[in-house]
């Protein structure tokens, strides 16, 4: 009888632990999205050149969770930086580069 007891108490823990959801653990990477202008700009995260800005706006980034570095930069252009801190789910950036005056 006492191992019957135990083997519900087990099945009864873990069936509260799914039911709260305390099984899940959170997301390792955030997902990145970007929109803007020029399309032809290069976007470049921690140093490293991901591909043009028309590319990785359509595929998006996942990045590890923490801080990151995301440059754009076009030739005529200031170059757009910005430190972002990925601890969501989901980060919008709006890109605008601004052109350099002759």
């Amino acid at each position: 009888m006492n191992r019957m007891l135990s083997t519900s108490r087990i099945g009864f823990v873990a069936l509260l632990l799914v039911a709260c959801g305390g099984a899940t653990p959170p997301p390792k990477n955030v997902s990145i999205r970007f929109q803007g202008a020029p399309k032809d700009a290069t976007v470049i995260v921690d140093d490293t050149v991901l591909g043009s800005f028309e590319y990785v706006a359509l595929r998006g980034v996942a990045l590890p969770r923490g801080e990151h570095r995301i440059t754009v930069q076009a030739p005529g252009y200031f170059p757009w930086d910005k430190l972002i801190s990925a601890a969501g789910e989901q980060i919008r950036l709006d890109v605008q580069l601004v052109k350099i005056p002759e």
